[in-house]
């Protein structure tokens, strides 16, 4: 005959007839009050290392699971967290979703993630959609969030739910901004090519973003600061109605081309995305212009693309996987009443690579 060795913890039984342990088993267990046990699976302050551990090796030997739903129905909480990219198509911003929702999922909270679109009015509908959902705490990805439709959505729907604004800033109690120093960035971009020998410089950028305008101010700024000729002949723009990563490199074409025109002795070339950089390198290429040899190319973002492409590109490193993460923490901290600043600034970087 055989016997089996039940644990010390009963549980409760559950729907599928088995046993759930519940939180009020663990804290007897280990001698502590179940408000003990609540603030160690919740990542509370104030708990003794030596108890801490005690809690947790419990947690793991009965492998417990916390009712989420439960302790919804009974703290009103959905521990659900909103995250708004404006196109999930956009490497960048998709590494920033997901290093968010490993960091939120860690502590415990759901994320849910939405597309936007380009347009404002979309982009303000979907904040009532998160409104709907009963979101928690929200994160908008990307400084194409700060306007003035987000805004006033943002002011009706969600005054009183805490928000996180990744490269982007908006002047409402509730918002907090993780910022990238992209101004000074752009200007340490000149000061690089200045040192290569290049004169003839020129910034290339599609959309209009606040991001962009910084990285454009740092240009202008960079080219008074070393004597070069400064103004919009050194401005180039490549609108476009196709916002996905494809339509970038077009648009990073037809803007190379247009700036030859006006600049056919250009020696720099700044573009505000590291795609955009990818279509003027791909121009430059076809017209036979040697890269670095006759111009040298510097992209922003550090993505993926700009490794792949030959010769791989120099880039700004706009951080934003730490400038994701932050965010995240930042809105864990005020979710959980600490007292933050409502803003953090974090500063770029740039990867020397074979195109400048």
């Amino acid at each position: 005959m055989f016997f089996l060795k039940l644990p010390a913890i009963i549980g409760a039984e559950n729907e599928e007839g088995g046993i759930r342990v519940t939180i009020y088993d663990i804290a007897r267990e280990a001698g502590v009050s179940a408000s003990t046990v609540s603030r160690v699976i919740n990542h509370k302050p104030g708990i003794r290392e030596e108890t801490r551990r005690r809690i947790q090796k419990l947690l793991e030997e009965y492998d417990y699971t916390p009712d989420i739903a439960a302790r919804g129905l009974a703290t009103q909480a959905t521990r659900f967290i909103g995250i708004l990219i404006e196109d999930i198509r956009v490497s960048h911003h998709t590494e920033s979703a997901y290093v968010i929702e490993q960091e939120m999922t860690r502590r415990g909270y759901t994320c849910i993630t939405f597309s936007t679109g380009p347009d404002s009015s979309r982009k303000a509908q979907y904040i009532q959609i998160l409104e709907q959902r009963r979101v928690e705490g929200v994160i908008l990805i990307g400084s194409m969030f700060a306007n003035d439709e987000v805004r006033r959505s943002l002011e009706r729907c969600l005054a009183d739910i805490p928000v996180m604004l990744v490269n982007g800033e908006m002047d409402l109690p509730n918002v907090y901004s993780v910022l990238i120093d992209e101004e000074r960035g752009t200007e340490e971009c000149v000061k690089m090519l200045v040192e290569k020998g290049c004169r003839r410089l020129v910034y290339l950028m599609d959309v209009t973003t606040p991001s962009n305008i910084k990285k454009q101010r740092g240009f202008c700024t960079g080219l008074l600061r070393y004597g070069l000729e400064a103004g919009e002949n050194r401005i180039f723009t490549a609108p476009d109605a196709d916002t996905s990563p494809g339509g970038s490199i077009r648009r990073g074409r037809q803007g190379t081309c247009r700036l030859l025109e006006s600049v056919p002795e250009v020696d720099g070339i700044i573009c505000a995305t590291d795609l955009l950089a990818i279509g003027c390198l791909q121009e430059l290429q076809k017209r036979g212009i040697a890269v670095p040899g006759q111009v040298s190319l510097i992209g922003i973002d550090n993505t993926l693309y700009g490794q792949l492409c030959t010769p791989a590109l120099t880039t700004l490193d706009n951080k934003m996987a730490q400038v994701s993460l932050s965010a995240a923490r930042m809105l864990l901290d005020v979710l959980d009443g600490r007292t933050v600043n409502q803003k953090l600034m974090l500063f770029t970087e740039i990867i020397r690579r074979e195109s400048a």
